[in-house]
């Protein structure tokens, strides 16, 4: 609830029922999105027998990869070889192809280092250490402060622990709120942004049975991708990767997930999904049915058109289907029930000891009444703000960073400190292609939206179009900027306030003139809710410590965390899931489909069949807890060896956002030993085989 409902919608599309679970109560069964200096030991040797030492878990950490554009990985050699899946990877697919080079459909395998190509602003992240910087925070906010002026506290804190940090080591330095408040901790992160694509194969293979089978199992699909980091030109020399176990694993295996999960709501209040339920989630879903209408009708222009606009329909189906799930949740009268059961006995616990109560007792309603502010014209906040246009957002976002930088590093809007400016300029200056009919099919229908919802005489909408339709000011302020050459937008980075101000480009001037009424807007939230939802959350988060302590893992924040299972199948339509499906199963179900459609394979899987062992295992399932964001995480047995790749959740675990049930709630995972059979049989890819697991070659 912190977030705003853009950026709720943003972190569900790259990143994506039981009465019981929630997490008031310590957890329990294979729960757990925990964070690594808080590993679950005591569960996992009393359930498992077995205790990872800090040796396993610091390697598994330094293994690790996040994927700053979404989505998780893992260096697979010593050579900075990165291991995720497709569907991370695509982003950069599209950024890379064009008309006559389409590496999304028809992928693409680089026979030697010479031929990996570099992505254009793919950064990836190694969690190389943790502090805990609470006590320095919370310090921060003096007794007797409004809660906006200690909003402001703790952000100016955590703004100079994040630069001290980053002058000290050069590492990448993020304060993590964790327990909504109720702890701070520093990451530091080696970053790469040099980073190449070595292989991916055809989208028909990575995504087979399309958006009829997202979110479902049994799968069939081959979703990986290989990218390798370098430095100062050369493979990075990564001492900490994971080596591949060529059998696999057996059914009720136990097994490990080291990723970053984006967001889950595990831990909010009653009133905070109340609020979820009835504003956030009809809200977000309307949009999104909203967008999908306006890309397909863009896509509708030829095969160019359908292109340039996959990648975002891809994301937008994807996170329909998972936000429909959540929202059957809950619309379940069942989990909300459970919720509130939980939270009603978490809430006695407080009461029952006075100086608990005294402490923290008024935080659900401090809660309660910022999240019934925020309800207040959702609708209309959300509509006052440019959606959808690329060279809007990095109009507006050039006209901020010229303003801050001005001022002190304490007093800026998040995204604009010392330590994010470098992180903001390599993602504002990526050479990308920028599709200009897109961008104004977009923005005009964006603004079209806007003025069905808020009316011709609305400020925003007055301010915005000044007299003019939506379309013919989204042809103009697109035919009219320069915003698409990077070299146009570095001399505004570096001209500055002065350069900004005598700027005649369209789309500057716009944002220039809009700008004042977004900060007026953004202002009130974070005065009168953000700051309520933090300090009560706080007090909340105080509470829980004090009755349960750490027995609990924090809701998910796309940092790393590591969740644990075993491989098992579980009760679906009246009979059972297996545990894993095999190369039999991928071609019968491409036949039993008519090899029609997303059920058609490339070309080599039937040319190639005969050399193929139909045995080779090709998914299977966990009951690891994950969410979105998970993506491309390696899924490693308690050697620390590679087993698989995470790429999905079935239909079960979308209301995972909310609760944790391992009857049925299943991580869905590429198997290593389809991966290596593909790369040698398939796609003539032995030396990244060899690289990846020497010796495997049959």
């Amino acid at each position: 609830m912190k977030k705003t409902l853009l950026a709720f919608l943003a972190a569900a599309i790259v990143l994506l029922a039981a009465s019981t679970g929630f997490l008031s109560r310590p957890a329990f069964a294979d729960e757990g999105m925990w964070t690594f200096d808080n590993p679950p030991l005591k569960i996992l040797k009393e359930k498992y027998g077995f205790t990872p030492t800090q040796e396993w878990l610091d390697h598994i950490r330094l293994a690790s990869v996040r994927f700053m554009d979404g989505g998780s990985g893992s260096f697979i050699s010593s050579r900075g070889l990165i291991l995720t899946n497709h569907h991370v990877a695509m982003g950069q697919l599209q950024k890379m192809s064009s008309a006559e080079k389409n590496y999304v459909a028809d992928g693409f395998t680089a026979a030697t280092t010479a031929e990996e190509i570099k992505c254009p602003d793919l950064e990836v992240n190694v969690l190389v250490s943790m502090e805990d910087v609470t006590a320095r925070v919370k310090a921060a906010v003096a007794p007797g402060l409004s809660d906006a002026e200690a909003l402001k506290a703790r952000r100016a804190a955590t703004a100079a622990i994040e630069k001290e940090s980053l002058e000290k080591t050069g590492l990448r330095s993020n304060v993590v709120d964790l327990y909504h408040g109720g702890e701070y901790w520093l990451y530091r992160y080696k970053k790469y942004t040099d980073v190449r694509l070595v292989m991916a194969p055809e989208r028909q293979a990575a995504y087979f049975g399309g958006d009829s089978d997202n979110f479902t199992y049994p799968r069939y699909d081959l979703d990986m991708a290989f990218f390798r980091a370098y430095e100062n030109g050369e493979p990075v020399a990564s001492s900490h990767y994971l080596k591949w176990n060529p059998r696999g694993l057996a059914e009720d295996d136990l097994v490990f997930v080291s990723g970053n999960p984006g967001s889950t709501d595990r831990l909010y209040t009653a009133a905070q999904l109340e609020y979820q339920r009835d504003a956030g989630y009809p809200l977000i879903l309307k949009y999104i049915d909203r967008y999908l209408d306006m890309l397909r009708a863009y896509a509708q222009g030829g095969p160019e058109q359908q292109r340039r606009a996959l990648g975002r329909i891809f994301g937008l189906e994807n996170a329909k289907k998972a936000l429909s799930g959540e929202y059957r949740g809950l619309m379940d009268e069942a989990v909300m029930a459970g919720h509130k059961k939980a939270e009603e006995e978490f809430r006695a616990l407080v009461k029952s000891d006075p100086e608990l109560e005294k402490a923290y007792g008024d935080g659900w309603e401090t809660v309660a009444r910022a999240v019934a502010l925020d309800a207040r014209d959702a609708e209309k906040r959300f509509h006052r703000q440019l959606t959808g246009s690329q060279l809007a957002g990095m109009a507006g976002t050039i006209v901020r960073y010229v303003a801050e930088v001005k001022k002190p590093d304490g007093d800026r809007l998040p995204g604009f400190h010392d330590s994010e400016l470098e992180e903001l300029r390599f993602n504002l200056l990526s050479p990308a292609p920028i599709y200009k009919d897109l961008e104004e099919w977009l923005l005009g229908s964006w603004m079209e939206w806007s003025l069905e919802v808020l009316g011709p005489e609305d400020p925003f909408m007055t301010l915005l179009l000044a007299g003019e339709t939506p379309r013919d000011l989204a042809k103009k302020l697109i035919a009219g900027t320069r915003l698409e050459d990077v070299k146009f937008r570095k001399s505004l980075l570096d001209g500055g306030e002065r350069a900004v101000r005598n700027c005649k480009d369209p789309l500057i001037v716009l944002l220039r003139r809009l700008d004042p009424m977004l900060r007026d807007a953004e202002t009130w939230r974070r005065e009168n809710v953000e700051s309520a939802l933090t300090a009560g959350g706080e007090k909340i988060a105080q509470a829980r410590f004090a009755v349960y302590g750490k027995k609990t893992y924090p809701d998910a924040t796309f940092t790393l965390r590591l969740s644990y299972g075993m491989a098992a199948g579980y009760p679906m339509n009246g009979t059972r899931a297996p545990y894993m499906t095999t190369l039999y199963g991928l071609y019968d179900r491409a036949l039993g489909f008519g090899e029609k459609g997303a059920y058609a394979l490339p070309r080599r899987f039937w040319e190639r069949k005969a050399a193929l062992d139909l045995s080779t295992p090709v998914n299977f399932v966990s009951t690891c807890d994950i969410i979105g964001g998970n993506s491309g995480s390696p899924v490693v047995n308690r050697a620390g060896e590679l087993v698989g790749l995470i790429f999905d959740g079935n239909i079960e675990s979308l209301v995972g956002r909310f609760v944790y049930d391992d009857t049925a709630n299943r991580a869905v995972s590429v198997h290593c030993a389809f991966m290596l059979e593909a790369l040698r049989k398939l796609y003539d890819a032995a030396p990244l085989a060899d690289e990846i697991m020497p010796g495997s070659s049959k």
